[in-house]
């Protein structure tokens, strides 16, 4: 059960009806994370900054390693909902979120990941070096910025028990149900 209640659409303020048709017209919907997020439109748009960040290291990570990093994040942060997003978007590419094939390069920004999602993001030389002989400063400064806010995106979800939105109940790692298991 969330612990705040996501924004109902015919309750909302007209600026927080702006931005849920905007987030609509450019993904299709809004989930449940979102919805509790506008409840504090600063808030909102801080975290919508995502999709900025994904668009700026997309260009040199390739669509695939963007999400593996973004649920290596989330797996290594238990986060219920980004890591069940991602697995569906793994799935449905024709992977198996559990088991993939990795290259040297991938292998250093998904560790990379896991290595921000960890408890003072402390990033181990090795794991640094393996990084920084592939990516500029630049391309660093940004996917670090972007697993930030991948890792504070999971922190709101876990902090407040946003739900699972149904869409996403067939990708579930365990493959329960919120009936069966836990949301």
């Amino acid at each position: 059960m969330p612990r705040i209640r996501p924004v109902e659409y015919d309750e909302a303020t007209p600026a927080v009806r702006a931005a849920h048709d905007e987030v609509v017209r450019e993904h299709g919907r809004i989930t449940s994370m979102k919805r509790t997020l506008l409840h504090s439109p600063p808030a909102f748009h801080a975290l919508m900054e995502w999709y900025a960040l994904r668009d700026t290291v997309q260009p040199f990570l390739g669509e695939r390693l963007v999400n593996l990093f973004s649920h290596a994040i989330s797996s290594e942060n238990d986060c219920l909902v980004c890591s069940t997003f991602f697995r569906q978007i793994i799935t449905e590419s024709g992977e198996d979120p559990d088991r993939y094939e990795l290259d040297e390069r991938e292998e250093a920004v998904v560790e990379f990941g896991r290595c921000l999602a960890k408890p003072f993001a402390r990033v181990p030389d090795e794991t640094y070096t393996r990084l920084a002989a592939t990516f500029t400063a630049e391309q660093i400064v940004a996917l670090t910025a972007f697993g930030a806010l991948m890792v504070a995106t999971n922190v709101f979800n876990n902090a407040l028990d946003v739900e699972l939105d149904g869409f996403l109940d067939p990708y579930r790692k365990d493959g329960s149900t919120p009936a069966e298991g836990t949301a």
